[in-house]
């Protein structure tokens, strides 16, 4: 695990507008992307995600004007996913401000993507975006975890923990868990496949998708997460980023 845990806010983006729904459906509007991530830089947030989250799903390219004005203001790694099909245009989000670059859709339709990408750009570069939930119906995979595109609305059939140890050796640098079950829903992560995707990989793990206060915090870096990322709860100020620090100091984690 890494020294310090991070805390990282994600806003989702649909249209050039902050969104947040349950599950990725009945999304509503959260506010001003480039404002919302200055707010989240003052409270400390060691990183910052966007998301495009219609962008894989309606075919748009990610909204460079919000990444380039963000980067004018905010001055922590910047993550940008959605939309992002070809090295060309982790080529365009780096250039206009983005440190790292999420994909997801494009790397399932030709997972060369993520080679490709790193051996351009770095592992560092190449965040592997996992939207994954427990199997329903027909499905048998392996783990029992099956990776979903178009904001859950897709089945693939794929294994979840096969997909990110063919994505670690493939060049990914990291990977950005979503469980699709617990999104939205602030329940709490799902420590069950956190902990699956620990034992199979060495990269570090964001834990994406449940928090709804901030015990929830601790227990996904105990699962094996090295980072915690979170939406609603900080757009809607039932927490800070310094609560949900102050709470995983008090577990014993270090905290940048």
């Amino acid at each position: 695990m890494s020294l310090a845990v991070r805390v990282i806010p994600c806003l989702d983006v649909d249209a050039g507008r902050v969104v947040k729904g349950v599950h990725f459906e009945n999304l509503k509007d959260a506010g001003d992307p480039v404002e919302l991530a200055a707010e989240y830089y003052r409270q400390g947030a060691d990183e910052i995600t966007f998301l495009d989250v219609t962008a894989s799903s309606s075919h748009r390219g990610t909204m460079i004007d919000v990444v380039s004005r963000t980067a004018e203001q905010v001055f922590i790694p910047m993550t940008v996913g959605g939309g992002v099909r070809t090295p060309e245009d982790v080529d365009s989000l780096l250039r206009c401000g983005a440190d790292k670059v999420g994909v997801n859709t494009a790397a399932i339709n030709d997972p060369s993507l993520i080679s490709r990408v790193a051996d351009r750009f770095g592992n560092q570069v190449l965040v592997l975006s996992v939207d994954a939930r427990r199997e329903k119906g027909e499905q048998h995979t392996q783990s029992g975890f099956e990776v979903t595109t178009m904001g859950g609305r897709k089945s693939t059939g794929i294994d979840a923990i096969w997909w990110v140890k063919r994505a670690e050796e493939l060049g990914a640098g990291e990977i950005l868990l979503n469980s699709m079950d617990a999104d939205g829903t602030q329940e709490g992560f799902d420590l069950e496949m956190i902990r699956a995707v620990r034992k199979e990989v060495k990269i570090p793990i964001i834990a994406s998708g449940g928090a709804g206060k901030v015990e929830d915090f601790p227990p996904a870096i105990e699962a094996g997460a090295d980072a915690v990322l979170a939406a609603s709860v900080f757009h809607y100020g039932i927490m800070t980023i310094a609560d949900v620090k102050d709470e995983l100091k008090k577990h014993g984690y270090t905290v940048r």
